[in-house]
């Protein structure tokens, strides 16, 4: 069976790809990996999300676990991804498994491996589990029913809420969000992240309004990325209550979502860079910064004004996670909405950037566009922008033959570097870039824009458009 890992995890489509036979072969060759790893005896954390049966497939892959003698603990309820991070490295335990497809929509969901080191497994730790499942028979899946492997010990329960919660107070000034008496609305998407994010903010004093707090499988019928066609009831109720802040997480909790005071949504690249200027100024960290190569340089902008290295990367936080690990990066980050920062997990935490950005907002006393206004003052201005366009076969062909060489000027600047880590980036002479990422599985490009200016970001946008379709 060919099962491709992708940035993060296995995903398939509920019945079609995403089958109990098939999460079996997953389960069974992540397994064979901890058997190769020699790391079965330090076992594993499992987790899920609230996507239909996602329960059952976690107990699922605990039983397969326990057919091949590696004890696990089981999540007794929903449990976020930065929170099976974290109690895999609070257990010092050999890894974790996740049973969630984040963001994607309701008929979507998957399996995320974590490494015992706690961040997405690299490519090459996948590599090696997509070769195992490749090679394995249905008959060669190990499995021990639940009821036997609790009686063996080999399946423990596990909540690890209150041991997060505690963990996560001491990177925050509780006594600034305290002080500034927070109105605050809540959105976890109907995920995992009720109990966790209102309760932690409800706890420091604010005054919190929770939305979707229930499970809703289908997610009221929309992708639940927390993004700006997400975020609609959101950004209502904001208004409506007259809340400082609108937070959001997607229902796996590793994004984050923002909306200002006046209900209008700002996106991580702005809110990256806030949070790196913030971090910056409060905790004096200077190691550097690691972002993917589509996120904002304005990220750049505000590592230069403090004098900090910025490190570029591949799209995927397991490309970023190795910089927090080796102490090398004071924050990472990427366009969607992934952020996590020194002292904390090498994973996504969506839950702790929304805090941080309430901690920010009662510290300054200030609301996003004001700070994002200072903040232009004091490095310049940025706008970014995504478009994800489809493409036939064909066009997709002559876009990747044309991209061999590039124009060399686009919406009158001058080309000045042509980057290909992930797809094409091509640098203008003004600070402007266009990033191009066709996709491997299907007739989509990802183009990311960045400019100085809505009108220059409008004509970069068609500049773009024209080279992708040869018009």
């Amino acid at each position: 069976m060919d099962l491709k890992f992708g940035t993060s995890g296995w995903r398939g489509i509920i019945a079609d790809d995403f089958t109990t036979a098939n999460a079996r072969l997953v389960c069974q060759g992540i397994a064979a990996y901890l058997q190769q790893a020699s790391t079965p005896e330090a076992g594993m954390v499992i987790g899920y999300d609230t996507r239909f049966r996602s329960e059952d497939f976690a107990a699922l892959a605990a039983e397969i676990m326990a057919g091949n003698g590696i004890p696990s603990l089981l999540g007794v309820q929903p449990i976020p991804t930065p929170v099976v991070t974290f109690a895999i490295l609070a257990g010092q335990h050999g890894g974790g498994i996740t049973v969630t497809a984040s963001h994607n929509p309701g008929i979507y969901n998957g399996i995320k491996f974590s490494p015992a080191w706690g961040g997405p497994a690299p490519s090459e730790v996948t590599k090696i589990i997509e070769e195992n499942i490749r090679n394995l028979q249905p008959d060669q899946v190990r499995r021990l029913p639940l009821a036997a492997a609790r009686q063996q010990g080999l399946v423990q329960d596990l909540d690890p809420r209150e041991a997060y919660l505690e963990d996560l107070a001491t990177k925050l000034d509780l006594g600034i969000i305290r002080q500034a008496g927070l109105k605050v609305v809540v959105d976890p998407l109907y995920g995992t992240a009720v109990g966790y994010l209102d309760r932690f903010l409800l706890e420091v004093g604010a005054s919190v309004t929770l939305l979707h707090d229930w499970r809703d499988p289908y997610f009221g019928g929309q992708k639940p990325e927390p993004n700006e066609d997400a975020l609609w009831e959101l950004s209502h109720a904001v208004r409506e209550t007259g809340a400082h802040l609108g937070l959001a997480v997607d229902p796996d909790a590793d994004r984050f979502g923002v909306v200002d005071r006046q209900g209008v949504y700002h996106p991580a690249n702005l809110i990256l860079a806030l949070l790196l200027d913030y971090l910056v100024k409060t905790r004096g960290w200077r190691q550097g910064v690691a972002r993917s190569v589509a996120t904002s340089h304005l990220i750049d902008r505000v590592a230069a004004f403090h004098g900090m290295p910025v490190y570029e990367t591949k799209v995927g936080f397991k490309h970023l996670a190795p910089y927090l690990r080796n102490n090398q990066a004071a924050m990472i980050g990427e366009e969607a909405d992934g952020f996590s920062m020194h002292g904390h997990l090498p994973e996504k935490d969506g839950m702790l950037a929304c805090l941080l950005i309430a901690e920010m907002v009662a510290r300054t006393g200030k609301d996003i566009p004001q700070l994002r206004d200072d903040l232009f003052r004091q490095v310049g201005p940025s706008y970014t922008r995504r478009l994800d366009l489809h493409l036939s076969p064909e066009a997709k062909t002559a876009l990747l033959a044309r991209l061999e060489e590039p124009p060399t000027t686009l919406a009158g600047r001058a080309l000045t570097a042509h980057l290909t880590l992930e797809g094409h980036k091509l640098l203008l002479d003004d600070g402007s870039w266009i990033c191009l990422r066709p996709s491997g599985t299907e007739p989509v490009v990802r183009v990311y824009l960045e400019a100085d200016s809505p009108e220059h970001l409008d004509a970069l946008a068609q500049a773009a458009t024209t080279l992708i379709t040869g018009a």
